[in-house]
């Protein structure tokens, strides 16, 4: 028999949410293998790294002032001091290092799966391993600490997710699969104040 929803009892389209919230086994929300990809970025990233040490080692090794009188107009380009020289080394070695912890850290960032765990009040978020290489760490988070920032449909490449305790954002890329986008919504990507 139908009730009506009264003051202390919610309405049955509310329940029945409820109920799909807390499923009696493991349910994939999210998935996409990006494996493939992030092997390419990290040998991309590896290889512009190895290119600025090396750029960076030249410098400081043949990029030396020349014992001597100081250049003249004939040789504007010659370094007169090792400033020049330790700049220009150091410049390459920061630039090398940056896009090299870019490679590491954007494949663990890139979620491969959404796991809504067996009962609805934990997550378990997969990742790629840094550059590329195998699979990173999963962590299992309480559903609370999750935070999608964006509706899936408001954004063009990328859902963000904010997990409470981490820095930066997991990225879910929206050519990857929502296995069940209604139970998506209401449990992974529902905004929450963290």
């Amino acid at each position: 028999r139908w009730q009506r929803p009264g003051p202390g009892r919610p309405p049955p389209r509310a329940l029945a949410l409820e109920a799909a919230a807390a499923p009696p086994r493991d349910v994939v929300l999210f998935r996409h293998d990006r494996a493939r990809f992030c092997r390419l970025l990290g040998l991309f990233c590896a290889g512009q790294a190895l290119f600025w040490g090396y750029l960076a080692h030249f410098a400081f090794t043949a990029l030396r002032p020349a014992p001597g009188p100081a250049p003249g107009p004939e040789d504007p380009f010659r370094p007169r001091d090792n400033k020049w020289r330790f700049g220009f080394t150091a410049s390459c070695i920061t630039l090398g290092s940056v896009i090299m912890a870019a490679g590491c850290l954007f494949p663990l960032r890139a979620v491969r799966r959404v796991t809504l765990l067996r009962g609805g009040a934990e997550v378990s978020i997969s990742t790629h391993g840094p550059l590329g290489l195998g699979q990173g760490p999963t962590i299992t988070v309480p559903l609370r600490h999750v935070c999608c920032r964006s509706h899936r449909s408001e954004v063009p490449a990328a859902i963000p997710l904010k997990v409470k305790g981490r820095p930066f954002f997991f990225l879910l890329d929206k050519e990857g699969q929502i296995c069940n986008p209604r139970l998506f919504d209401v449990t992974v990507g529902a905004y929450r104040n963290l």
